[in-house]
């Protein structure tokens, strides 16, 4: 497994889990906006070693609950399946960060129980797909059929939106609304510029927009939450 970096612990990331963080390189999405740039483009440079990483697992036996699996986007790594069955046959519970844009793979993971917990990120309205993740020809197709794939399992899950002031707007968040309706884990985050963005020049939405989204997908999806401000 191409391994780039690790966050030691987290409270965060794993909801209810004390945890660390295991970030896979390559990305099938281009977002201008995303705060992992060096995760997306620089792939082959700075890897950890596999054995490393699962010695400090070893260590942490009875530390952590968990690992959060992020990225990029994991689901492009092909030994992903082994990576994660690993983890779990240590006794750590698995949380899955993803774009949602490989179902396949993620349906496999799910069919097999390998996550405890996954996390798909929801880039932008249907119409608006593929200007924010940069992707041309994009196939929406897959992100509603993932979208179905972790409604039809017993999984605990979330949706989440990272809102970016000049991407997103009303009518982006109305068509969300729709897409997701029901009651399902739902996440407004707040853009952060981390200094490692793949573009610069995008800012947050304020907290009164933030808002205003969330009274609009609450029409829809109840349990709708914001991040980060």
């Amino acid at each position: 497994m191409k391994i780039k970096g690790l966050q030691k612990l987290t409270l965060l990331d794993f909801p209810g889990h004390t945890a660390c963080t295991v970030f896979l390189p390559g990305c099938n999405f281009r977002c201008p906006f995303c705060h992992n740039a060096s995760l997306v483009c620089d792939i082959d440079e700075d890897e950890i070693p596999e054995e490393e990483f699962f010695d400090f697992l070893e260590k942490r036996k009875g530390l952590l609950d968990g690992v959060c699996v992020t990225g990029g986007e994991p689901t492009l790594q092909p030994d992903l399946k082994q990576f994660i069955y690993k983890i779990k046959k240590m006794g750590y519970l698995v949380k899955l960060d993803t774009n949602g844009y490989n179902p396949t793979v993620l349906e496999d993971i799910l069919e097999n129980n390998l996550c405890d917990y996954v996390a798909m990120d929801i880039k932008s309205s249907p119409e608006n797909y593929n200007k924010v993740s940069a992707v041309e020809n994009f196939d929406f197709e897959k992100i509603r059929q993932s979208i179905n794939l972790l409604k039809s399992h017993d999984i605990d899950y979330e949706f989440r939106t990272t809102v970016v002031e000049e991407l997103h707007n009303e009518k982006d968040f109305e068509s969300i609304g729709k897409l997701l309706s029901g009651e399902e884990k739902y996440f407004l985050q707040s853009f952060v510029d981390s200094g490692d963005c793949i573009e610069s020049g995008y800012t947050a939405a304020s907290k009164e927009m933030m808002i205003n989204y969330l009274e609009i997908v609450k029409e829809y999806v109840p349990n709708t939450q914001i991040r980060g401000i």
